[in-house]
Parts: structure tokens; C-alpha cells; sequence
């Protein structure tokens, strides 16, 4: 597969899952949306990012359906893809964040002119502690990364067989058992590129991006993968 093939898919696949991701947390956060203020608000949360990878890592099977740059970089530690095509991924999947993270704003435009205060939708964006300790908050993007690349990159028989939906569970698993400390990242793509993204959207009252923090969504899933993928590589087949 070319170069350019890899990006188009990598881009429509992590904007895809921006758009649905980002969305589900705008449904419940916003005002005049069906969803703000029916209850299950991180039910509602958890699966729309779970089902969300679903859908993007499937229309991205052509590439592999990565659209994270720490399973990406899970699988170039591996050898399954070349260290060459790894800049193209990553750049497919942060330009695809921040305009999946666009697009889930404009879906939601009468919705954000119509909030009172807008400096509290930066988490429909991108993820914040719960408690502000950066060397744990790292702690917890690491394990929750390397949960999702160690299932990817072991058992291929199991993960064939289940397929993109094997993801999805896992991830909202992960969602559920590890979210709440941090809001799971887990994906550098879809932390950066919507920060990215509310940065610059026109967003009447917004809050800053919170720059400060935003490394820790970036190196916590790489590092985490980077973990993954080293036991993987010694672990019995």
C-alpha cells in the first residue's frame, strides 16, 4: 500500500471516530441536545468513543485500522509495518482528529451559540485529570494504552476473529475500568488534533486548551505501547 493510500484512509478512519466520539460527550455536555440531562451521561460517553473506534478503525481496514498513533507505533515496534510509513500515519491521524473534532462543532453549532458559559466544553474536545498530578496522570494513560496494544498485538487468532469490534470492547472496557482518572485518552490522535481543533474553532467564551496538560494524553499512550509492544515481542507464541 502507498504512502498516500495509508493517509486517506488514516485520515477518514480518525476523523470518523473524532466525530463520533467527540460528539457523544458534546450530546451529553450541551444544552438543547436530546441527550443533556437524561442520565447515563458516561454510559453515553464510554460507548460512543467505543463504538466510535468501530467505526473508524473499520472504514481504515485498507491501512490496517490503526487511527491511534500508539497502536501504530505498537505495530512498527513489532515489525508489521516499516518505520518509514510511521510519520504518514501519524500525520493522517492527528490532521484527521482535528478535523473530525471540527466537524462534530459544526454538527453542534446552534447548540454551543446557545450556552450560557462555554469555558467548561473544552472536555467535549479533549481529555483533563480528575485530580491534577501529572506523574500519575501519566501512570494511567500508560496503562490504559497498554492494554489496548497488548490485546491488538497477541492472540491474532482471537483478534481476527472478533475483528474491529474486539477493539471497540476493549476500549470500552477501558473506558470503564481506567477512564475516570483521567478521561482515557489512550489515543494521542484523538486528544491532540480536537485540542488542536478547539484552539481555533470559534467558540463564543471558551476556555484555553490547557496546553500544560497536553502532553501527558501524547507520551502516556506512546509509552504505554512502546511497554506492549516490547512484552509482546518476548512473550511465548
Amino acid at each position: 500500500m502507498s504512502n498516500i493510500d495509508i493517509f486517506v484512509w488514516e485520515f477518514l478512519g480518525t476523523a470518523v471516530l473524532c466525530l463520533l466520539g467527540n460528539g457523544s460527550v458534546a450530546a451529553v455536555v450541551l444544552k438543547n441536545s436530546y441527550s443533556h440531562g437524561g442520565g447515563g451521561d458516561w454510559l453515553i460517553i464510554v460507548l460512543g468513543w467505543g463504538f466510535g473506534v468501530f467505526a473508524g478503525a473499520s472504514l481504515a481496514a485498507p491501512s490496517g485500522g490503526h487511527i491511534n498513533p500508539a497502536v501504530t507505533l505498537g505495530v512498527a515496534i513489532s515489525g508489521g509495518i516499516p518505520w518509514s510509513s510511521v510519520p504518514v500515519y501519524w500525520a493522517a491521524q492527528i490532521l484527521g482528529g482535528i478535523v473530525g473534532a471540527s466537524l462534530c462543532w459544526a454538527a453542534f453549532k446552534l447548540q454551543f451559540d446557545k450556552m450560557d458559559d462555554n469555558s467548561g466544553t473544552r472536555g467535549i474536545f479533549c481529555t483533563s485529570p480528575a485530580i491534577r498530578r501529572f506523574r500519575w496522570n501519566i501512570v494511567t494513560e500508560i496503562l490504559g494504552a497498554f492494554v489496548l496494544v497488548i490485546w491488538v498485538l497477541t492472540n491474532p487468532e482471537i483478534n481476527q476473529t472478533l475483528g474491529y469490534a474486539g477493539v471497540s470492547f476493549v476500549v470500552i472496557t477501558i473506558g470503564f475500568g481506567l477512564g475516570g482518572p483521567t478521561g482515557y485518552a489512550i489515543n494521542p490522535a484523538r486528544d491532540l488534533g480536537p485540542r488542536i481543533a478547539y484552539w481555533f474553532l470559534p467558540i463564543k467564551g471558551k476556555a484555553g486548551p490547557d496546553w500544560n496538560y497536553s502532553w501527558v494524553p501524547v507520551l502516556g499512550p506512546l509509552i504505554g505501547a512502546a511497554v506492549a509492544a516490547g512484552l509482546a515481542l518476548v512473550l511465548p507464541s
